[in-house]
Formats: C-alpha cells, sequence, structure tokens
C-alpha cells in the first residue's frame, strides 16, 4: 500500500532466525502491536533435530505468556515442561566427585558442597532484609543453621522433591520452569502464525539489501523474493547475520571476566517414578567448568560448560559421561563453542539483535530466556517509527547494556568466590579482575549494608517493567555469598541500636520454619503433580 509523506510508521517488521528467540520475539511484537504491523519471519533450514533443556525465571508466565493470552498449564503440556524453584549449587565450596559426593551424603544441604538459590523473595523486618538478622545471630553463636534453610522456605521442599503447587492449582511458593527449547519454539511458530497472523517463511539468507544510509530496506533469499521491512530484528544467533556481519557492530568478547568458552550436551533418561523429579536446576562444579542439569518428564537434560584452555574436547566429554554413569564411545552429544560477550550495541540504524546475536552468558543463573524477554519488553517500550529517533535507540541500548554487565558481574562473582581451588580452572577465575560495581556491592555486603532495596513486586522481578533495575534481588546475592562462605565483617551496624527491631524479627524465623513444616506436609511430590498435569504414559 502506498505511503503518504506524512506517514512515518513502522509498518512492516522481519525477524531473521527462528528457535526460541526469534518465536518468542514474533509472538511478543504481533501480540503488543495488534495487527497494526506486518510480522514475518525468516527460518532457515529444517527444525534441530536435538533440542537442549532450558531454565527460566518466576516472572516469565507473567511477562510474557500471560500477555500472549496463553495459560501456565497449556504452554507446560505442549513444551514438556517442569518447575524449578531454584538453582542448587554443588561442590562449588570444595572439591570431590560432583552429584555422586552430593547423593552420598544423608543431608547434603548440612554440608559444605551444598546451597540454594531459591526463587523465593527474601522476608523483611523493619525495613531490613531477614538476611542481616540471620548474620547477626550466626555471629553471636545462636544459630549454625545455613542461610537458605533459615530465611527461606523453599530448600526442605526441594530436599523433598516436592511441587510448588496443589494437586488443585493452588500455589504454594514462587518458582519458574524447566522446558524444551525445541518445543518452546514450536509452539509459538504454531500460535504466532494461527493467532497472530504471523508470515512464516523457511530459506536461507542470501544476502542484506541497504539503503544510501547504510539502512537495512530487504532480505535477499536463496529461494524466492527480498522480504522487504521497515525495522528487522536479527535472532540469528553466535553468527549475528545482521547486527555483527551486515552492519558491522563490533563484539566485546568477555574472556576476561568468564573462562567458559565450550559446551557438551546430552539427554539422559531418567526413572522419575523410582527416583522422583527434582524441582530446581543443578549447577555442579567440575575440573574445568561445571554441569547443568535440568530436570523434564522422563528424562534431564545436561551440558558440561567448560574452559578449552583447561579441558580438550575429549577430556571434557568423558568427565561429563563419567558424571552420569555414561558411555562415551555410545552417547549421542553435541559440541558447540560459547560466544559469551556482547555487542557494544545492540540496536544499530535500524537492526535491532535479541537472543544470543545480541548477547549472551553461559547458563550459571537463567539468562537466556529472561534477556529475550527483557529485551522484546524494552523493543516494544521504545518501538519507533522511520525517523529511528536517536534517543530511543541510546535508551534501549542502556537497558540492554546495563541488564548484562550486571549479571555478568553476578556470574563471574560465583567462580571468584568460590573457595573451591582444586584445578588450574578454578585458580584462574580467581585472577581475573572484577568490575567496579561488583566490587562495590561486596563491599556493601562484608560492612553488613544491603545491597538493594528489596523486592516484592512481582511485575518489577527480573526488571521487566522497572528500567535499569538489576536482575537479581538482595535475596539472589546473599544466597550466593553466603552460600560459597563469603560473610560480612560484622553484622548490620544500627542493629546495635535497634534492640526492638532484632527482637521483632525473630518470629519470622519461627515463621519460616512453621511454613517449611506444612508445605512438606501437604504438598505432593513433583512427580504426583507432573503425571495429573501431564497425563503422560511416562508417569503410568
Amino acid at each position: 500500500m502506498p505511503r503518504s509523506a506524512a506517514d512515518t510508521r513502522v509498518r512492516s517488521v522481519v525477524v531473521l532466525g527462528g528457535g526460541a528467540a526469534g518465536w518468542m520475539t514474533a509472538a511478543y511484537l504481533g501480540k503488543a502491536l495488534q495487527g497494526t504491523v506486518e510480522i514475518t519471519l525468516l527460518e532457515s533450514g529444517p527444525a534441530p533435530a536435538v533440542s537442549l533443556g532450558v531454565a527460566t525465571v518466576p516472572s516469565l508466565q507473567h511477562a510474557f505468556f500471560d500477555f500472549l493470552g496463553i495459560n501456565e498449564e497449556e504452554w507446560m503440556r505442549k513444551c514438556d515442561a517442569s518447575f524449578q524453584m531454584a538453582v542448587r549449587f554443588v561442590n562449588w565450596r570444595t572439591e570431590g566427585a560432583g552429584e555422586a559426593r552430593a547423593r552420598a551424603l544423608p543431608r547434603p544441604s548440612q554440608g559444605p558442597d551444598h546451597f540454594y538459590h531459591p526463587f523465593g523473595l527474601l522476608p523483611d523486618y523493619d525495613q531490613t532484609p531477614l538476611s542481616h538478622y540471620w548474620f547477626k545471630r550466626t555471629y553471636e553463636g545462636t544459630t549454625q543453621e545455613p542461610f537458605d534453610y533459615a530465611c527461606f522456605r523453599e530448600p526442605p521442599v526441594m530436599d523433598a522433591k516436592k511441587s510448588p503447587r496443589w494437586l488443585d492449582g493452588r500455589t504454594a511458593t514462587r518458582y519458574a520452569w524447566h522446558f524444551d527449547a525445541g518445543l518452546i519454539a514450536g509452539f509459538l511458530r504454531d500460535f504466532a502464525v494461527a493467532k497472530l497472523g504471523v508470515r512464516h517463511v523457511r530459506d536461507e539468507l542470501a544476502g542484506v539489501v541497504k539503503d544510501a544510509r547504510g539502512f537495512v530496506t530487504g532480505l535477499r533469499t536463496q529461494g524466492g523474493p527480498v522480504i522487504h521491512g521497515d525495522l528487522f530484528v536479527d535472532c540469528s544467533g553466535f553468527r549475528g547475520l545482521l547486527i555483527n556481519e551486515a552492519m558491522a557492530e563490533p563484539f566485546i568478547a568477555m574472556g576476561d571476566h568468564l573462562l567458559g568458552d565450550s559446551v557438551i550436551t546430552t539427554d539422559v533418561p531418567h526413572d522419575d517414578a523410582a527416583h522422583g523429579v527434582e524441582p530446581y536446576t543443578s549447577a555442579i562444579a567440575m575440573k574445568a567448568g561445571w554441569t547443568w542439569k535440568i530436570p523434564m518428564p522422563g528424562r534431564f537434560g545436561t551440558g558440561y560448560v567448560y574452559s578449552s584452555r583447561f579441558a580438550g574436547r575429549e577430556e571434557a566429554t568423558g568427565e561429563l559421561c563419567a558424571l552420569w554413569g555414561l558411555d562415551p564411545a555410545t552417547t549421542r552429544v553435541g559440541h558447540a563453542r560459547l560466544r559469551v560477550g556482547r555487542g557494544e550495541r545492540a540496536w544499530v540504524k535500524n537492526v535491532v539483535a535479541i537472543g544470543p546475536s545480541s548477547c549472551f552468558l553461559e547458563p550459571l543463573e537463567p539468562t537466556g530466556i529472561h534477556f529475550i524477554t527483557t529485551a522484546v519488553h524494552q523493543l516494544v517500550r521504545h518501538f519507533p517509527d522511520l525517523t529511528f529517533q536517536a534517543a530511543l535507540v541510546e535508551r534501549f541500548n542502556r537497558e540492554i547494556r546495563v541488564m548484562f554487565d550486571d549479571t555478568r558481574d553476578f556470574v563471574q562473582a560465583h567462580f571468584h568466590y568460590a573457595p573451591r581451588n582444586d584445578t588450574p580452572f578454578w585458580r584462574a577465575g580467581k585472577e581475573l579482575a572484577l568490575p567496579q560495581g561488583i566490587q562495590e556491592k561486596v563491599a556493601a555486603y562484608r560492612a553488613g549494608l544491603p545491597i538493594d532495596a528489596p523486592v516484592t513486586d512481582e511485575s518489577a522481578y527480573y526488571g521487566l517493567d522497572s528500567g535499569s533495575r538489576s536482575a537479581w534481588t538482595n535475596g539472589s546475592y546473599y544466597c550466593v555469598f553466603a552460600g560459597l562462605g563469603l560473610m560480612p565483617d560484622a553484622p548490620l551496624p544500627a542493629l546495635a541500636h535497634k534492640p526492638e527491631s532484632v527482637a521483632g524479627a525473630e518470629p519470622l524465623f519461627d515463621t519460616v520454619k512453621r511454613q517449611q513444616r506444612n508445605l512438606l506436609e501437604t504438598l505432593p511430590s513433583t512427580y504426583e503433580y507432573l503425571r495429573q498435569l501431564h497425563g503422560d504414559p511416562r508417569f503410568v
């Protein structure tokens, strides 16, 4: 349709790349723009034969699926989804044989080889997080209970592999999800095409057409005509076909912050009826990196993120297979190099990068889906017209930069402060310089000061509706720092002048214990809930 000179609306958006990033972007934009913009997704090649298990964040349902009008049970059934209530760190404090060592302990939570980063929000009293009252109790010798078990109701529930929901559907605590990345992409593809009118083109990218200003005007395909558009979203993954290749935007590698540059992945069958389903992601320290374990119905996805400086592919494959009792000669594994870092800018002219084409961190905390949902939310918030005003573009780039850098600092701190130092990898991680931002947080923590203001609003959690708010709450920092054995130098000085507050906080610890007992007595197992939800032969 012809456009008048006064009409500066963006009328067409082209998304390059399928997968979770591409289809999440296309679906979200299709819903947000209410049919006023034509959306086309160009996807190359067939769908991958092997998919990865993915861990998420608690805001995903509220910020993404509720926005699309998709209820939780519907997409969980379609995507082999299970629950995730925390990240469980194994052997980050002492050397050992990974998961096997943790299993050998009768109560792994009582040993130095295990701690949780729960998704529950940290309680506070008199505007002071409960952590500070726990620190005071610990220093005074009135408790030896680990931080996570003293301040959160979820850890014993996870030890018992309980579900975060009762069988009648009521929610007991905050949680996120595990799901199959390939299935979520396919589910959203079908939804976006059928319900939102997104046009799906399966073809190979042959070239990029630009105008005299250097703006992209179309994508040339091998088997068809040029796909024209006003705004282009690069979801091509590590290749960065538009943002890095076509727009020549520099990529800033983060090897001076994080050592992991390679990954080995596989799926492992699991007898859920016999062993139950763990409602958490495990992050297991290894000789040259760490391994994730993401439970899904009838199996778990696993991957070993390692540094090629300290282990070769064959050695790392052997170590991963040994962890799970697999035969390296017959186990089907995937190998990939990781592009850890971010583009100098995520938005250049009329090209916006979302997903790994924009930024990527090893998934030690559940960052991948969070980065996608945050970026597409910010794109809608800063949606342009054909003038592509600099203020909109610069604000978007700042939001993505702050989101990534803050999370990078948090992830680096896991390795820097981990007491484990039995291999060259773990020693090298402590030699990398920490950025100023995380140094300031650690200094505040050591002084007994709150790191950030407590977050209690679900819509604000993980930074989706709050500008540049950190993705990580004070509870996140306290869980990881305390779990690694990093403690303040002394209790919060102000508490010495607030005996009423100290006394008033004591009942909160009793409340946590009472809630733990109640949940243990009343919640079904995760296996029971998933058997009811999925109605799947694997659960019979």
